[in-house]
């Protein structure tokens, strides 16, 4: 990761911001974007990195980020499409509201940030999607969320063909129940996010996953190492999925 700069969304919290910190520390340039800016301004000041404020749901912050950074002359070796939410609701409650805001931020999002970045990515590159394994195995009351990401999968595939000429690839990672403010964000009290966690002591793994364990995973796509994958999809379940 030495001497690479790479860009992770939703980089304030979470995955994204464990996996900012990580980049850092092994020597990456490393530039995060949140939608809130005094988060933002935290976290980039507590890493030492660059922090952009870009919200996922606004295609025009989006579009502002790209011109922001061709201004500061920026060029991309990585770009992490991480920024996302979980909005749980069963499907005879799930209000089309809330419905155009899971794809507003999970698919739309991600899609308008690739084609925004994609002149400031370099050849070669890496882009990495944060999707999960809801796409692969359903869950009561993650219709739309699964949805979401399923989406931007089969976006990927077709993204693989036509950035190919750019030396461009896309790969994504399914994260498992893994232990962020994404739970507290979706709803769930103290004490069901605890019965959740718990329950992940049943995996191979043994217990809930952390942030920290989908770095690995992840930096492995970033790197030169992954040059010849395109539309691959690593599955980091903890065993979940046996």
């Amino acid at each position: 990761m030495n001497g690479k700069t790479i860009l992770v969304t939703g980089g304030t919290a979470g995955i994204g911001r464990a996996l900012a910190q990580a980049l850092s520390e092994k020597g990456a340039q490393v530039i995060i974007t949140g939608r809130d800016r005094a988060r933002v301004e935290q976290a980039a000041a507590a890493m030492g990195c660059a922090g952009y404020v870009a919200d996922s749901a606004d295609s025009a912050q989006l579009t502002q980020l790209a011109a922001a950074l061709q201004q500061d002359n920026i060029r991309l070796d990585g770009l992490v499409l991480n920024a996302g939410v979980f909005y749980p609701d069963a499907v005879t409650a799930t209000t089309e509201e809330a419905f155009d805001l899971t794809m507003a931020i999970n698919t739309k999002g991600p899609f308008i940030t690739l084609q925004q970045l994609q002149p400031l990515l370099n050849n070669p590159s890496s882009v990495v999607f944060v999707s999960s394994i809801a796409v692969a195995k359903a869950f009561p009351n993650a219709a739309v969320y699964a949805a979401s990401k399923a989406a931007f999968e089969a976006i990927v595939r077709v993204a693989n063909l036509e950035f190919a000429p750019f030396g461009i690839r896309i790969n994504s990672i399914r994260p498992g129940v893994t232990a962020t403010d994404i739970q507290g964000k979706a709803g769930m009290s103290a004490g069901q996010q605890a019965e959740l966690f718990g329950a992940m002591s049943g995996t191979a793994l043994g217990r809930v996953m952390t942030p920290e364990d989908q770095i690995g995973a992840i930096e492995f796509l970033l790197s030169d190492q992954s040059l010849a994958m395109r539309s691959a999809v690593v599955e980091v379940d903890g065993g979940f999925l046996l």
